[in-house]
């Protein structure tokens, strides 16, 4: 019998951590808790779960910091949970690795949802590159793609946003690290011309397959790529 998804809840309210806890063990999951966040940085180091669902603001060491060291060594997804909506931009912004958050109060339901939503995509993802195994395909040396076989005419600062998008399929990308990111001075461009050129490599896309929709917005927070 292959065992069950061991996720790794780190959590300081202790009622929210068990009726959390209790929800995925009913949907079929294993569960190690974890209130303070030092205790769950020393477990990390040496355990890797199928997934980590981690609290912000925790005692010890913080959400943050247990995200970043995390991401030096391993891949696992991480979903962050922050009860402070204005943490978002500052969360994405530092761009530390996690996978997906989620914003409290939620629904132990929503939570379950998430963790199953973030594993699927994780589990989907290609074990290999191999260029013919993927309807997605990213030339960086002749900044060429092609998607479904069809070749797509880009510019240099759309195939660099797209590159970036899907460098980390579902990950979300605020307006602000692209800014930082794909313009060579960023200082002389905003919001705006983040949101128009993801307007126009949308159409290009979209020409190509109408049916899928490769880039998402993700309303007050960026934007994000979803694999085929």
């Amino acid at each position: 019998m292959q065992k069950p998804p061991l996720i790794c809840l780190i959590e300081d309210e202790i009622d929210l951590a068990n009726l959390m806890a209790d929800y995925l063990k009913a949907s079929n999951f294993d569960v190690i808790v974890f209130n303070r966040g030092d205790e769950a940085h020393q477990w990390l180091q040496k355990n890797e779960p199928a997934l980590v669902l981690l609290d912000l603001m925790l005692p010890g060491v913080d959400g943050l910091q247990i995200c970043k060291d995390k991401r030096q060594h391993s891949a696992v997804p991480i979903i962050m949970m922050t009860a402070k909506v204005e943490e978002i931009d500052r969360l994405l912004g530092l761009e530390l690795g996690a996978d997906d958050y989620i914003c409290k109060p939620f629904s132990a339901r929503e939570v379950v949802a998430r963790v199953k939503a973030v594993l699927r995509r994780s589990l989907s993802a290609p074990q290999n590159s191999s260029a013919a195994s993927s309807p997605v395909v990213i030339d960086e040396q002749s900044m060429s793609l092609r998607i479904f076989d069809q070749t797509v005419e880009l510019t240099s600062v759309e195939f660099q946003l797209f590159s970036l998008l899907h460098s980390q399929p579902g990950r979300i990308f605020s307006r602000q690290y692209i800014l930082d990111n794909i313009y060579q001075d960023y200082r002389v461009v905003g919001d705006r011309t983040v949101d128009g050129h993801i307007k126009k490599l949308r159409k290009k896309l979209n020409e190509v397959n109408g049916q899928v929709e490769l880039i998402r917005s993700v309303y007050g927070s960026g934007y994000k790529y979803e694999a085929p």
